[in-house]
């Protein structure tokens, strides 16, 4: 699990709270709140 503001790597992460799925493009990129909820813990 990730969550915001960590740099968990490029990837498609999905929000727990409410399954909207987030891409990080770069290695350097910061997990933001989700867009849709304001949630704030994330899957791979």
């Amino acid at each position: 699990m990730s969550t915001t503001g960590e740099k968990p790597g490029k990837g498609i992460y999905t929000c727990l709270n409410c399954l909207q799925k987030v891409v990080l493009d770069d290695d350097t990129d910061t997990l933001p709140p989700c867009p849709r909820c304001k949630g704030t813990e994330y899957t791979p």
